[in-house]
């Protein structure tokens, strides 16, 4: 009865640990409140663009802002000028995304990627890509042009198409389509008129990433609290060393 009265345990301030707890634990809780609020924000966002993808034609889309991830549909014909991103991968197969020329029924042509397609045996040989005809409604994302590395090399023009390209910065292709505005489209899935592989990783950080964030923080707030209760809590008794310290 003696031994177990001596190993008893003891709530004990510890001041250097409150002092830890207590500059941490706000820093915590405070970002968990933040990422809540950004993915409200993001919520906002994201049905103000379905919204206006919906209700918006395409020149008045335009004409709102091309912000990369933005919802857009369009209604228009394929043209016949297409440019291969060279060296594209799918599961270690080597391969192209297809961007063609898109040219609504209103508002100025644009450039559609149209998905990822696997390169042909030899090098010399191109893939065929050309786009169905007719008129269609596409779905799709806003996305930015495929831009070189800043220290890259400048983008070499090429004759016939389709066109095999490393990069196709914006300025390239205004040289074939002056026309062509700050974004191009990315469509939304491969059941999308003319698409191939369009698996994309998702082009904007959603709610749901944002709660997931939130998630942690918040965890690990109640981790440190839980940590510090019990680090509080000391045997105490005689063979005790640190009651005193």
């Amino acid at each position: 009865m003696t031994e177990a009265k001596q190993n008893t345990r003891k709530w004990q301030l510890n001041w250097r640990l409150m002092v830890f707890t207590g500059a941490f634990l706000p820093l915590l809780v405070g970002l968990g409140i933040w990422q809540l609020n950004r993915a409200e924000e993001k919520q906002v966002l994201l049905e103000q663009w379905q919204q206006e993808a919906q209700n918006l034609d395409w020149p008045e889309q335009v004409a709102s802002g091309l912000a990369s991830g933005r919802p857009v549909t369009v209604t228009g014909l394929f043209g016949k000028r297409s440019w291969l991103l060279d060296n594209r991968t799918r599961d270690g197969i080597a391969g192209y995304e297809v961007l063609t020329a898109f040219y609504p029924l209103q508002g100025p042509v644009v450039l559609v990627n149209r998905g990822w397609i696997a390169a042909p045996r030899t090098r010399n040989t191109l893939p065929d890509v050309a786009p169905p005809e007719g008129v269609f409604s596409l779905s799709g994302r806003l996305n930015h042009y495929p831009e070189p590395p800043v220290l890259s090399a400048k983008t070499a023009f090429a004759e016939g198409w389709p066109r095999r390209v490393q990069t196709l910065p914006g300025s390239t292709a205004r040289v074939e389509i002056p026309e062509l505005p700050d974004a191009i489209i990315r469509l939304e899935g491969s059941e999308q008129p003319g698409a191939y592989r369009a698996d994309w990783e998702p082009d904007l950080m959603g709610p749901q990433t944002h709660y997931g964030y939130a998630t942690q923080w918040f965890a690990l707030a109640l981790v440190l609290t839980i940590l510090s209760v019990v680090a509080s809590y000391r045997k105490t008794g005689s063979n005790n060393d640190n009651d005193n310290g």
